[in-house]
């Protein structure tokens, strides 16, 4: 008999929802024909944005009025959902910025001859880890070594005559003329020393930093010579970094020391970084600025030119209510909301519609900035199917 009844009170209530829905949509369709004949389709191909706004708050009004009439129609306390819940607490929010970026490292360079000729020493290959200074190859110095020696005989005969000649001028011997030109003699001879060594260093090939030799592009004997292409590259992945530009509006909100989280898509891998460098030029093309963020490198798996994805907190609140994005929800009025549980004893309670004011979003929770309070109990599961005053199983 209880069946009976439950079933045709429960037909009663269909029937009304469905008579109200139809005179309600026979009133829009009427009312639509009386202002405005023009469909929707005619209204957006003809570009026509003023009635199109019109159009949309008619329809927005309407469904405002049908959504008011069903929760009162609708007998929602002798109606049960099963949902899902959450007791909100108190916690710390952080805010991204989520941007990309490309990782570098500033010692990677292709290493250059300053002399051409006979590359006549070749004393690395791909792979050898070098050291700042150490020689990866000698290039032929066409006689220079020899003409190096010349000068050294030279210099060390003027020192020698030069000495000879302080001597005898400290006892008065001699004239000053003659201390004098043995003296500009040997200084002479000592910077056309100078200037050769110079000229003969030039042909050892030396590395910048230290590194390992990423690729050897040459082989020994080859004529070589400064070219774009040069004569090997040598890394150092010991100081890496991620490069990226970052919007104008975050001026003085990004700091050097500020930790950032890198994500290297390709390695599927986060690692903690921080912010070196702030540019301080603004782009104005893109009205942006650059940052550079050290990124360490300990398993030396990052390479030049990988793509990063950075997180960068720019807003923290120590004290927040958050909750899933999806359960955040706008009525006809444009006001969120969220579903929250009353009576509750553990395994049952009743929905309650409460009106919230968000804050940022990141991660796929949201900040509430007013609405729920710290051990408030919210419906995460199940919020599409259920109405305020609903009775609620958990």
């Amino acid at each position: 008999m209880k069946s009976t009844i439950h079933e045709f009170q429960k037909i009663k209530v269909m029937s009304k929802k469905i008579l109200l829905i139809t005179i309600i949509s026979l009133s829009i369709l009427s009312c639509s024909k009386k202002e405005n004949a023009t469909t929707v389709d005619e209204l957006i191909k003809a570009g026509n944005v003023k009635d199109l706004q019109t159009k949309k708050g008619v329809i927005q009004a309407d469904l405002a009025k049908i959504d008011e009439a069903l929760s009162k129609l609708v007998d929602v306390k002798n109606q049960e959902a099963l949902v899902s819940v959450l007791t909100v607490k108190d916690t710390t929010f952080n805010h991204y910025l989520e941007i990309q970026g490309n990782v570098d490292t500033k010692e990677n360079i292709l290493v250059q001859p300053e002399f051409g000729g006979n590359l006549t020493s070749l004393t690395v290959k791909a792979g050898q880890r070098v050291s700042k200074g150490q020689i990866l190859g000698r290039v032929d110095d066409a006689g220079m070594s020899q003409q190096l020696a010349s000068l050294e005989n030279q210099y060390a005969l003027a020192k020698t005559s030069f000495e000879r000649q302080k001597n005898l001028w400290d006892k008065k011997i001699g004239s000053e003329i003659q201390f004098l030109q043995a003296q500009t003699q040997m200084v002479s001879a000592q910077k056309a020393v100078a200037q050769m060594r110079a000229q003969v260093s030039k042909t050892l090939i030396r590395a910048p930093f230290s590194g390992t030799i990423d690729e050897v592009f040459v082989e020994k004997g080859q004529i070589v010579s400064p070219s774009p292409q040069g004569l090997m590259r040598i890394i150092n992945l010991g100081n890496m970094y991620v490069s990226t530009s970052v919007p104008e509006t975050y001026i003085g909100k990004l700091k050097v020391g500020t930790e950032v989280d890198v994500f290297l898509t390709s390695l599927g891998k986060t690692y903690k970084g921080r912010v070196r460098q702030v540019g301080n030029y603004l782009n104005p093309n893109n009205r942006s600025f650059g940052i550079e963020v050290s990124v360490p490198n300990p398993e030396n798996l990052l390479r030049p030119n990988q793509v990063a994805k950075l997180k960068i907190i720019d807003y923290t609140n120590k004290n927040s209510i958050v909750v899933p994005s999806n359960v955040i929800q706008e009525d006809g009025t444009k006001n969120k909301f969220v579903f929250t549980v009353t009576n509750s004893n553990g395994k049952t309670g009743t929905a309650k519609k409460v009106l919230v004011k968000i804050g940022k979003s990141s991660d796929n929770v949201t900040e509430i900035v007013s609405g729920l309070s710290a051990n408030d109990i919210i419906v995460i599961e199940g919020v599409n199917t259920i109405a305020d005053g609903m009775k609620l199983n958990f």
